[in-house]
């Protein structure tokens, strides 16, 4: 049980694994402890009379969130780059390098072992590298010899040991038949430190070419290899700390999950863990409390923001029967709800699973990234050598020096990691985003192709509708009174489980009337039902008499229902399914965000025109079966059109599956939800709306990941091959590519963080 107020602390019963002592964090069996300390009512257990003794003199000092946990060596591992590479526990992708990601994003902020690691080394390489700095800009006429040792000193544990990694990777990207910047870090850098090794112990085995004209010596490259490297480090840590970042809305909707809940028992309430609540356990949820787990209300009323899951910013009113989801927000009245799913099965776990998988998805424009990083490193180990070749020939004095600089550049500015990370940075932001924002992007496929889309089509109910059908009007006819004409029908409809039935009781209810269920109820599919109420015949349907076209007329769109006492017709009732406030609204902004709109609906012709024409829609087809809706978008993709479809209902689905992008409700049946890549979980039209923005944003936001990337390789390369020597005199030295290369990376992961401040939302 935990206590009141940000207490992080779970404090087990005796007969559990035991309780967690607050100062050291370690597991205490109570019946053992040392000593105990009641606290804000909640006691606390003590592995020794030291910790008892600090706890007592501050209590509060002690309950304060922990630092980052330790990470799960058994969790499962991926790369965001090759999501086809799995394994227990953290390490490095053997494709490309990077390091691997928890496949499942856990609610606690875990210290990453990899950027601990990266830190250490890039702090140690710092420290052994400055001197070279030191001699850079303050050279104190050293004998050269003593010179040369101290650097091979400073040089080798910061090449060897704090870019071991590196070399590492190297080789596995060998084993793999992958190059990555990993196989051309290690080559330049150890090129460099072995070429000055070499130059230091046996200096009377290199040709006069490699020697400075003026002094006779051999140029050493141990400051490049050190310095190099350290940069190289610098951008693993900086990269590392930015990658962390993506998993933050993750982690925002996991938090939403409150760590206990309050369980109600007819011996009375008592505090749990919310991993304890199982399904038909009822629980109470306080004012300012967030609801545990997804539930039915049984008692009370309340109004449930919604906005964390659903975007929707109006708080939801809630009464018994309504359907709580697991992470909202109850902010007015108490509530006593029924658990229904608990534990993976919640909304709120599924959409952290879905999302944690979309982000490991590939999006179609990333095969373009792929194609050129295959012949990539390959392509530039040749022009190094070509490089290289072409000082060694006919390059200025001293030629090896300078052909082994414009390789060494070459190699190490040529980083295909910028490439690497452009489009799946910005998906894993992307979907995050979105998840926050009410829009659940399944596949990045589908991100990509609703950025692309041309046209949008749509079903009428329950999209552009609300799906349930209520009473719109009543006529009577003879005197009778509109009460009683709607008594009656609610009388015979109580048996029935038709939508229009629902409408018709649910208008009585909330009219407070007296009515009872009809003695001898009958129903006739197409014709109506019928039943014995106070003693006279009522029929609730189609009627024979000459008014019923006169009626019908009066409410285009609408379904008409009769109401005959004894034969006799003495009223009708007009359904209709009211259309969603924000539909008109949306699909003229969809409209101005370049899609066409087609309403597809096995509804009525005069309730799809009705539809149509008050929320804006040009084009619309309806009585059709699914079948139908599937052929019409067939015809639209035949037509060249990128087609996006958004629907609810089983009938759907298919359609759905056959279009470009399905976008389902979230309001919705769980086939249609399946059958797209892209939920919009509170159902409602200005959620796809947002859909479309972000979709061209991240779209928009790739582009210019893969400019940057290909730009900067395009420039980088010739530059640092000694294009500009001929006019300027000037070569790019080796640790300025590094400080570019680390820049091309962090700039492309900075670029996909915008992302999580997208305006893609509609007010």
């Amino acid at each position: 049980m935990q206590s009141e107020g940000n207490n992080p602390f779970t404090i087990l019963p005796a007969s559990s694994a035991g309780a967690m002592d607050p100062v050291c964090g370690m597991r205490v069996e109570p019946q053992r402890a040392a000593g105990a300390f009641e606290y804000e009512g909640q006691t606390y257990y003590f592995c020794s009379a030291h910790c008892h003794h600090r706890f007592a003199q501050n209590p509060a000092a002690f309950l304060q969130p922990r630092a980052p946990t330790a990470v799960d060596d058994t969790a499962e591992y991926t790369c965001p780059m090759h999501p086809e590479v799995r394994q227990r526990g953290p390490g490095s992708c053997p494709l490309c390098g990077m390091a691997l990601e928890p496949v499942e994003v856990s609610a606690e902020e875990h210290e990453d072992p990899e950027l601990s690691d990266m830190r250490r080394r890039f702090a140690i390489a710092a420290v052994l590298t400055a001197p070279f700095v030191i001699f850079l800009f303050f050279d104190a006429g050293w004998p050269a010899g003593a010179r040369q040792w101290l650097e091979l000193v400073l040089a080798t544990p910061v090449t060897w040991w704090c870019g071991w990694p590196f070399f590492q990777r190297a080789a596995a990207s060998v084993r793999h038949r992958s190059p990555n910047m990993f196989t051309l870090i290690a080559m330049g850098t150890g090129a460099a430190y072995l070429f000055s090794l070499a130059a230091v112990l046996i200096p009377e085995g290199f040709p006069a070419t490699f020697r400075d004209p003026m002094t006779g010596m051999i140029p050493l490259y141990f400051e490049p290899a050190a310095v190099i490297t350290t940069l190289v480090l610098l951008g693993q840590v900086l990269e590392l700390k930015a990658r962390s970042r993506t998993g933050a809305a993750i982690r925002q909707l996991l938090h939403l999950t409150p760590p206990t809940a309050t369980l109600v028992l007819p011996s009375g309430e008592r505090e749990i863990p919310v991993s304890d609540v199982h399904p038909g356990a009822r629980l109470r949820v306080r004012p300012g409390e967030r609801i545990p787990v997804d539930g039915v209300v049984v008692e009370g009323q309340s109004a449930v923001d919604e906005s964390m899951l659903t975007g929707e910013p109006f708080p939801v009113d809630k009464r018994p029967g309504d359907a709580v989801t697991g992470g909202t927000l109850n902010t007015t009245g108490s509530l006593v709800m029924e658990a229904t799913r608990v534990g993976r099965d919640t909304v709120l776990a599924q959409i952290v699973r879905l999302v944690s998988e979309a982000q490991r998805t590939r999006a179609p424009i990333q095969g373009l990234a792929d194609q050129v990083s295959a012949w990539f490193v390959p392509v530039v180990i040749g022009i190094a050598l070509l490089a290289a070749l072409f000082w060694l020939v006919w390059g200025p004095e001293p030629r090896g020096p300078h052909a082994l600089v414009a390789a060494l550049s070459v190699l190490i500015i040529a980083c295909p990691c910028a490439l690497g990370l452009a489009t799946p940075m910005s998906i894993m932001v992307a979907t995050g985003r979105g998840a926050t924002e009410g829009v659940l992007i399944r596949r990045a496929e589908a991100l990509e192709k609703l950025a692309r889309a041309t046209v949008l089509v749509i079903d009428k109910t329950g999209t552009l509708t609300e799906g349930k059908p209520q009473l719109r009007d009543v006529i009577t006819l003879g005197g009778i009174s509109e009460d009683q004409v709607l008594a009656w029908a609610a009388s015979v409809e109580m048996h029935s489980e038709h939508p229009i039935a629902h409408a018709i009781v649910s208008a009585a209810r909330k009219k407070q009337l007296n009515f009872a269920p009809a003695d001898h109820f009958a129903s006739v599919a197409g014709h109506g039902a019928d039943g014995l109420v106070d003693g006279h015949q009522i029929h609730v349907g189609r009627t024979g008499s000459p008014r019923a076209s006169e009626l019908e007329d009066r409410w285009p769109g609408a379904t008409v229902v009769f109401v005959e006492r004894d034969g006799e017709l003495v009223g009708a009732l007009a359904i209709a399914d009211p259309i969603k406030p924000s539909a008109a609204q949306a699909i003229s902004q969809l409209h101005a965000l370049g899609l066409r709109t087609v309403m597809l609906t096995g509804d009525s012709w005069p309730a799809a025109e009705a539809v149509a024409r008050q929320t804006g829609i040009a084009e619309f087809h309806a009585r059709l079966r699914p079948e139908e809706k599937i052929a019409h978008v067939q015809m639209l993709q035949q037509r060249g059109e990128v087609v996006a479809m958004a629907g609810d209902g089983v009938n759907d689905a298919p359609a759905l599956a056959q279009a470009d992008v399905g976008i389902a409700m979230g309001t919705g049946t769980d086939v249609a939800m399946e059958s797209a890549g892209i939920v919009l979980l509170r159902g409602d039209l200005t959620a796809l709306v947002r859909a479309r923005l972000l979709a061209l944003e991240t779209l928009r936001n790739i582009r210019q990941n893969l400019a940057l990337a290909f730009g900067y390789n395009v420039l980088a390369i010739p530059i640092a091959a000694g294009l500009l020597y001929p006019w300027t005199g000037w070569l790019l030295s080796p640790m300025i590519a590094s400080a570019a290369m680390t820049l091309s990376s962090v700039s492309v992961i900075g670029n996909a963080l915008r992302l999580r401040k997208s305006k893609a939302t509609v007010h």
